[in-house]
């Protein structure tokens, strides 16, 4: 029992000890906010998964806590499918005090005139992640939320526009890119970036030629002096006058050739299977050759 709780530990915390799972946003007095699955308007509690890898939140608690000494606590059953988070993704838990309506129901109610304190543990009841929401700052469907999924930072959602509660989704949504929108400000036009990126393109070909030809350099410079120890010349004119160390014109074509047809396919490919069939001829008196022979005559 003791080991299939430390596995069920595992899965709520990340490997250096720090949890991935975190409570990522929580809305007490619920008016006109998000629906749950009964259609009913209540509060809920937002649990983020800030790993790159899936989480399974089942076996964990949630405790709340409004004053001293009334603490509830509920367990998150096992055996839904749902209760794994995906990299990244977020699961919303309802408190609206009847967890007999599902999973995702707590059995608590956040208090909306007192401060709520909210725990998650695992299932070896180790504190992974706690927040107090502060009493009298929060009115009706605002939330109390990071203000980035996983940040440190907490701040009030819902006072504006640009601040709107975002339950089941990233606390900041970009609606746009401000590096785009940067680049569009100092080139319009995209002049700047075709002449960056052919200026890119040619310095790499002229670099790539510059490579190349003092490698072929080299390679003939190697290939003489072996050709010269070969042949036993020491004179660099004598060798110059016979060419050592210099493929043909008609070599390096051979070469070419039989690299284009290796390439592209075009060479033959001869069959190895050689199969020698035997030819029956049917029997014919006609063609037998002891019809054609003549008599031997009888001696007398």
């Amino acid at each position: 029992m003791s080991v299939f709780l430390a596995l069920t530990a595992v899965s709520c915390a990340s490997g250096d000890g720090e949890s991935k799972l975190l409570i990522n946003e929580v809305l007490v007095k619920n008016v006109a906010n998000f629906q749950d699955d009964y259609g009913q308007h209540s509060g809920w509690i937002e649990i983020f998964n800030k790993s790159y890898g899936s989480a399974n939140i089942a076996g964990c608690y949630l405790k709340v806590s409004s004053q001293p000494g009334d603490t509830s606590s509920y367990f998150i059953p096992k055996g839904d499918v749902l209760t794994v988070i995906k990299p990244r993704q977020h699961t919303l838990f309802w408190a609206d005090g009847m967890p007999n309506r599902g999973t995702f129901h707590i059995n608590c109610v956040l208090d909306t005139i007192n401060p709520n304190w909210i725990g998650l543990y695992d299932s070896g009841k180790k504190l992974l992640d706690s927040v107090t929401v502060p009493a009298g700052v929060l009115s009706a469907d605002l939330s109390w939320a990071r203000i980035n999924d996983g940040s440190k930072e907490w701040e009030i959602k819902g006072t504006s526009d640009s601040k709107y509660v975002t339950p089941s989704t990233n606390n900041q949504t970009l609606d746009k890119n401000v590096k785009m929108d940067k680049f569009e400000e100092h080139d319009k036009n995209g002049f700047g970036m075709a002449i960056s990126a052919m200026a890119v393109v040619f310095s790499g070909l002229v670099l790539l030629y510059i490579l190349f030809k003092f490698i072929g350099k080299v390679s003939i410079a190697l290939s003489k002096r072996k050709a010269m120890k070969v042949k036993g010349v020491t004179c660099e004119k004598e060798a110059k006058e016979k060419k050592l160390g210099e493929a043909q014109g008609e070599v390096i074509a051979a070469i070419s050739m039989a690299l284009h047809e290796l390439q592209n396919g075009d060479h033959d490919y001869e069959e190895t299977v050689l199969t020698i069939t035997r030819v029956k001829r049917s029997y014919s008196p006609w063609s037998s050759k002891i019809y054609s022979l003549r008599e031997t005559p009888n001696r007398r």
